[in-house]
């Protein structure tokens, strides 16, 4: 017994004769008849009844339809998931990123991906950068997108940007006209810092230190939206990341600051095996998106996962 002979006998039943079903099946009608003797060889009873050269299904034919029509239903319906799977049209996809990003860059992520892939459900979560590591190596997430260690082996990084650090303020300080500002500038100016274990905390201290200036820390918080809303009201400046001021608007002057201060992030999926589908299109959706804005970053590194 296969498929094809199952499928003689389906066409039969549903079309009434065996003539007919050669037709819907685009074969001979000896064709179909060999393939329904066959069916009967196989399960050891008659199907039809042949009087007078006429086909008329036995008693039996009738309960062995009713199986074979569930059969095909479910090949029917294994052919459309799997149709769904190839269109994306019920794919999920668990991604957690950083604050910096999460305001802006990842909401014109999403809504590119639900334009262009409605079938993908997206699971997005704020979480600090070490939660992020974990919940990838733990393989609860998808995607990330954080800052991360280069020793760790259980994370795969798929692509990194870098940005530069600018400084906030209010629009009524001093320094805002500027059209940039040096360590030297902030020199006796408070400041609002970055938490002491964050990388941009490690290079804007070099960086004083290398220009002679002592930064007068007036305080320290950690993300950069927190040391940009008291940025906002003058309790000092801060200098962060250029994405997360822009969520603030004409509430806040952003002026670049010099020497470069780097402010890199990384696109990171879980170490070994290859991304889903879902995962892969919001990976190039997300890297789209990154292109289209300059302060969103330069690609400095990619690999193709």
């Amino acid at each position: 017994m296969n498929q094809k002979q199952l499928n003689a006998f389906r066409m039969v039943m549903r079309h009434g004769t065996i003539t007919a079903a050669a037709r819907a099946m685009n074969v001979s009608q000896p064709a179909v008849s060999r393939l329904l003797s066959d069916l009967e060889s196989s399960i050891g009873f008659p199907l039809l009844h042949r009087p007078g050269g006429k086909a008329v299904p036995t008693r039996e034919a009738y309960e062995f339809f009713q199986e074979v029509e569930r059969m095909f239903y479910g090949l029917d319906r294994l052919g459309q998931v799997a149709e769904d799977i190839r269109a994306l049209n019920r794919a999920f996809c668990r991604v957690a990123s950083m604050p910096m990003v999460s305001f802006e860059l990842l909401p014109r992520t999403l809504k590119r991906i639900v334009t262009q892939h409605e079938g993908i459900d997206i699971s997005h979560d704020v979480h600090t950068s070490p939660r992020i590591l974990d919940l990838l190596a733990s393989r609860q997430i998808d995607l990330g997108i954080a800052q991360t260690d280069p020793g760790r082996e259980d994370v795969e990084v798929l692509a990194a940007y870098r940005t530069n650090c600018v400084c906030v303020m209010s629009p009524s300080h001093p320094l805002a006209a500027r059209e940039e500002i040096r360590p030297e500038d902030l020199d006796g100016e408070p400041m609002v810092a970055l938490n002491f274990r964050t990388l941009t905390y490690t290079y804007l201290m070099r960086c004083f230190s290398e220009a002679g200036v002592a930064p007068k820390i007036v305080a320290e918080t950690q993300p950069s939206y927190s040391a940009c809303a008291m940025a906002a009201l003058d309790v000092g400046i801060a200098v962060v990341d250029p994405i997360t001021p822009g969520i603030f608007g004409d509430r806040v002057r952003v002026v670049p600051f010099v020497p470069a201060v780097p402010f890199d992030y990384q696109v990171l999926k879980p170490a070994g095996p290859p991304m889903s589908r879902a995962a892969t299109a919001f990976f190039d959706v997300l890297q789209e998106t990154i292109a289209s804005q300059p302060h969103f970053g330069v690609r400095v590194h990619n690999k193709t996962a």
